[in-house]
């Protein structure tokens, strides 16, 4: 169904806010293209790498002016959610993408980028469905003993183990879902999720804390007991705000170090 938007005289729209009917909300109206061009990515109507209608068509469909769907798709883009591609036009982002592979993983080598050191060394070693526990549940929007798949992996570079990682996915989203299935795939994970699964992770927050490993967690990466270790709790989500993944990682920080940005 193609959606279409009528323009405001003044720009703005109203529009009854959750729980409140009737009750003003004025959003710039370039605001309410983002999140009907956001709907149709939610609705899987431009898959992840595909290209999304041009500017111009974007423009007819919703019946604004061009200049509006421009500052729209500038947004999403800001976001990671599309990607410009010169002379080619938008395309939906997506985890394939080599350059973006490494978007969520912050830790870096001392000697250089990430992406030097090559594909990382997965290793499953569980991937079991288990009921959720009231603290799992709560960072996935569930109810506790919902049904949620729970794998612990490692991953190693030249050789050497790195990162240890427990991951929770709701159960429904991901059914199907195995350790062979992700020991047998070769790309990025998120990429998996994206292909096999239709879940893409658009945004996570992390918390950081300094941790001393148990004996099993020194045996899995290898390391001397009490050496102590980066503590990384994501929760990454999909359109919406809708989370999708807790992941829980121990990082080694004896020849890496984590590196964010901000602006």
């Amino acid at each position: 169904m193609v959606q279409t938007l009528p323009p405001p005289a003044d720009g703005a729209a109203t529009a009854a806010g959750p729980g409140q009917p009737g009750t003003p909300a004025f959003s710039p109206l370039y605001q309410q293209i983002k999140a009907l061009i956001l709907q149709s990515l939610q609705a899987g109507e431009w898959k992840p790498g595909e290209a999304i209608p041009s500017e111009m068509d974007l423009a007819v469909r919703y019946r604004v002016s061009q200049g509006t769907v421009r500052k729209a798709i500038d947004e999403l883009a800001a976001e990671n959610l599309v990607m410009r591609r010169q002379g080619k036009g938008t395309y939906v982002s997506t985890h394939a993408e080599q350059h973006v592979q490494y978007r969520f993983l912050k830790l870096t080598p001392d000697s250089g980028d990430i992406s030097s050191e090559g594909p990382a060394e997965r290793h499953i070693i569980d991937c079991k469905r288990l009921r959720a526990t009231a603290d799992i549940a709560r960072a996935l929007a569930l109810r506790a003993g919902d049904p949620v798949l729970q794998v612990r992996r490692t991953l190693a570079f030249a050789g050497v183990p790195t990162i240890l990682e427990d991951l929770w996915l709701p159960g429904g989203p991901f059914k199907g879902l195995t350790a062979e299935r992700l020991a047998d795939y070769h790309g990025a994970m998120y990429a998996l999720f994206e292909t096999e699964f239709g879940v893409r992770m658009v945004r996570a927050d992390e918390r950081i804390r300094a941790v001393t490993p148990d004996r099993a967690q020194c045996a899995l990466l290898k390391i001397e007991p009490g050496m102590p270790l980066l503590s990384v709790e994501r929760t990454a989500y999909t359109y919406n705000d809708v989370p999708m993944e807790l992941r829980r990682g121990l990082y080694r920080t004896d020849t890496h170090h984590y590196h964010n940005e901000l602006s």
